[in-house]
């Protein structure tokens, strides 16, 4: 599967933001879809999760109700809508698929995600 991703750009801090992550290639509702983010100087690490069916949906904990995931099959799209932006939010941010939505003790890894996008840079100023 192919990914997309689009949306980010340059906001200010309590600003909203919607990622999108279009997908092509394959059978859409076959994967599970990922978002990940990477700073500056950062390793990467996972924001949000959701199953193929969209009933689960994981979050990283920096999250804190502020981030929802979200898939639409018939678009083959998933997106991250981001409420609250922080600075601490500035980064690349990744979509990812795979057929299985892992959790291991409570960890969703990067390593798990076998097809990544290119990625879309989110700045939030102060």
């Amino acid at each position: 599967v192919q990914l997309q991703a689009s949306g980010g750009g340059l906001v200010q801090a309590g600003d909203s933001l919607r990622l999108s992550c279009a997908t092509s290639g394959d059978t859409f509702s076959d994967y599970s879809l990922g978002w990940f983010r990477q700073s500056p100087g950062k390793e990467r690490e996972f924001v949000a999760a959701v199953s193929r069916s969209g009933n689960i949906t994981y979050y990283g904990d920096f999250v804190k109700g502020r981030f929802t995931i979200s898939r639409d099959n018939a678009k083959n799209t998933v997106y991250l809508q981001m409420n609250g932006l922080k600075p601490d939010d500035t980064a690349v941010y990744y979509c990812a698929a795979d057929s299985y939505l892992i959790r291991r003790d409570g960890v969703v890894y990067e390593s798990d995600f076998s097809s990544w996008g290119q990625g879309t840079l989110v700045t939030v100023s102060s």
